[in-house]
Formats: structure tokens, C-alpha cells, sequence
């Protein structure tokens, strides 16, 4: 008989952490390289790809709260 536990496994962790991580890291860097073409200026890119990213980082924080909480059965 297994014994259940409320703690996530290595696995689940590490598959939901970057599941997590390619949420912020996706629209940042499609942000960024999207002004970078159509500005032709790197420092705005910057500044835009930074913004999309803590805007990311904020809805992955609301996110994670909900992700990693494993469901007792």
C-alpha cells in the first residue's frame, strides 16, 4: 500500500516549473524581437520585452499559487 503525501514529487515540480517558465519567457521575448523589427531600435525593444515580462511574471505568480497546490483525494 502507497502512502499518500501532500508533497509534490521532483518530477511534478520541475515539469510545472517550466511550464511556468515558458509562459514568462514566450510573450517576452516575442515582444521583444516583434519591437526590435518593427522599431529597428534595440533600447525600446528593451524597455518593451522588460515591461511584457513583468507583466508576465505577475500573472504566473496568480498562476503558480493555483499550480503547485497538489489535490488531496
Amino acid at each position: 500500500m502507497k502512502k499518500k503525501t501532500d508533497k509534490l514529487t521532483r518530477a511534478e515540480i520541475i515539469l510545472k516549473s517550466t511550464i511556468i517558465a515558458l509562459f514568462v519567457i514566450i510573450p517576452s521575448l516575442s515582444a521583444f524581437f516583434l519591437a526590435w523589427i518593427i522599431l529597428d531600435d534595440l533600447l525600446q525593444a528593451i524597455i518593451i520585452g522588460g515591461i511584457v515580462h513583468f507583466i508576465a511574471m505577475g500573472f504566473s505568480l496568480k498562476i503558480s499559487k493555483k499550480f503547485f497546490i497538489k489535490n488531496r483525494d
